[in-house]
């Protein structure tokens, strides 16, 4: 699942896009396995000898993610930088027990989270991502496309997405519907997600499958 993404950000994959290293994981509706899957992707890409990754949990109203990799609710992060002027991405980024991976919280929760996703402050935020830490891998999960409209204007602020559709639930024209969110001239991969193995027994009795057995914790020590 990484090897195309990071391929694409080398320039050797698809056609070049703005910040070509920020990549949104979403999905059409929720519990899909979004947050599972750009957690292991963040993860995965960490354990490259030469690459540095920073998790972002935009999914402000789930807020799954910080919560799974161990960060307090009162941590501040991401709604705090889009919210208060005052305070600086470099001040939300954590630090974590493996040494490549960084995160950024959803942060306190904010009643116009949504729109705050969708704000040109938000934009500027990711702008500034992708060109400061342009040496990183960014990983943004982000909400289901059908869920808020706020998350489509947020999938074009990205340059790579990957959109996870649980197998045997979502209707095909769910995805299609979600898809029709992204701009035409983004680089968007489809994850198949929680595949029954007996169902690719045909292709040679392979059980495909991830999942890393490493615990993630983060520091409250900004990074």
């Amino acid at each position: 699942i990484k090897r195309p993404l990071l391929m694409n950000i080398a320039g050797k994959g698809a056609a070049e896009v703005d910040n070509i290293n920020v990549i949104m994981v979403t999905s059409a509706l929720q519990g899909e396995g979004k947050t599972f899957s750009s957690i292991n992707l963040a993860m995965s890409i960490a354990m490259e000898r030469d690459k540095t990754v920073l998790y972002i949990d935009a999914d402000i109203l789930n807020a799954a993610g910080g919560a799974l990799l161990g960060v307090n609710s009162d941590q501040k992060g991401l709604m705090d930088v889009l919210e208060d002027q005052e305070t600086a991405i470099a001040d939300v980024i954590l630090k974590t027990n493996l040494p490549n991976l960084r995160i950024i919280s959803a942060g306190r929760f904010h009643d116009n989270a949504n729109e705050l996703l969708a704000s040109e402050v938000m934009s500027s935020v990711v702008s500034e991502l992708a060109n400061r830490f342009s040496d990183r891998v960014i990983i943004v999960d982000a909400p289901p496309l059908l869920l808020t409209t706020e998350a489509g204007v947020l999938a074009n602020l990205m340059g790579q997405i990957v959109m996870v559709v649980e197998a045997e639930k979502t209707s095909q024209e769910a995805v299609t519907e979600a898809l029709q969110h992204i701009g035409s001239d983004k680089i968007v991969s489809v994850l198949l997600n929680k595949s029954q193995r007996h169902h690719l027994r045909k292709y040679g009795g392979y059980g495909y499958g991830y999942g890393y057995g490493n615990k993630v914790s983060a520091s409250s020590k900004s990074a």
